[in-house]
């Protein structure tokens, strides 16, 4: 079984790591949301799909502003009471960083969902 979030995160990282300006990385719905919430935090300048016949790409223009990145396994199940102690498992500093999860609302971050008070399953963390 191939984790592509993990693939995508780890390319990701790893191309900021190095100063590369872009990467590619497998389209999926999952990535594409992921992606569009890194966007909207301004992690990524930009990103866009690129058709090749066999599924896809998503072209990842980089910021350099990702120290760090990747999934969260188990994808555990979280309380909405619980998100600030989840934060301090994953994220270095408060208000340093994002959560990423999936709730009944969609992908979104920690902070959209403590706000909306939604509970959810993490996925990724960045900062």
């Amino acid at each position: 079984m191939t984790d592509y979030l993990a693939d995508a995160l780890n390319t990701i990282k790893t191309h900021e790591i190095v100063g590369q300006g872009t990467c590619t990385v497998k389209q999926t719905k999952l990535i594409g949301e992921i992606l569009r919430v890194l966007k909207d935090h301004k992690y990524l300048k930009d990103y866009k799909t690129v058709e090749d016949g066999r599924g896809g790409w998503y072209e990842v223009q980089l910021d350099g502003r990702i120290n760090d990145c990747g999934v969260i396994k188990p994808r555990m199940p979280v309380k909405r009471h619980d998100w600030a102690k989840r934060e301090q498992e994953f994220i270095p500093g408060f208000g340093v960083g994002l959560l990423i999860v999936s709730t009944p609302g969609g992908i979104m971050t920690n902070a959209e969902a403590d706000q909306k008070k939604f509970g959810g399953r993490l996925l990724a963390y960045v900062y």
